[in-house]
């Protein structure tokens, strides 16, 4: 996209994985965007608050981008690695592009998605780091649940 820079569309998702954090759920934002960087739809990780496990922020901010004939033109962004369930929505929908702020927590399908040519691009940022450190420290059931792992013991 030209004059845009993957840190620009980070700072939407950044903001709603903040709004998360405060709400008490797990603090993961994304947003989706069109080819001219237009927003189509932004959300955040609602499992905890909706209780609805299928709630991821890549899938809330698909859901709010509403419905279009394709989404080959359009990147991901999302505040942390997309788990195996969020990479198949980018992979069905055949989403080319994904930026993610951070992969050091959790790097999900992200080495998949790129097998697959999906341009991966990692932004490395530490407050997405910060975030969810401290959201695992706080919280490591809820995030072994969040990632459909088992539960701590």
């Amino acid at each position: 996209m030209p004059g845009i820079e993957p840190a620009e569309l980070l700072a939407v998702a950044r903001d709603e994985a903040r709004l998360g954090a405060r709400e008490g759920g797990v603090p993961i934002g994304a947003a989706l965007f069109g080819p001219a960087g237009e927003l189509l739809g932004r959300g955040r990780n609602r499992r905890v608050q909706d209780g609805d496990p299928s709630l991821h922020a890549e899938t809330a901010a698909f859901r709010a981008a509403g419905r279009r004939a394709h989404y080959r033109d359009t990147i991901m962004v999302t505040t942390l690695a997309p788990c195996w369930y969020c990479s198949g929505l980018v992979r069905q929908f055949g989403i080319p592009r994904v930026v993610i702020g951070e992969a050091r927590t959790f790097s999900g399908g992200q080495d998949w998605l790129a097998e697959h040519g999906v341009r991966i691009t990692i932004l490395d940022d530490p407050e997405c780091a910060e975030l969810m450190r401290t959201f695992i420290d706080r919280n490591p059931g809820l995030w072994h649940e969040d990632i459909g792992a088992p539960h701590p013991r």
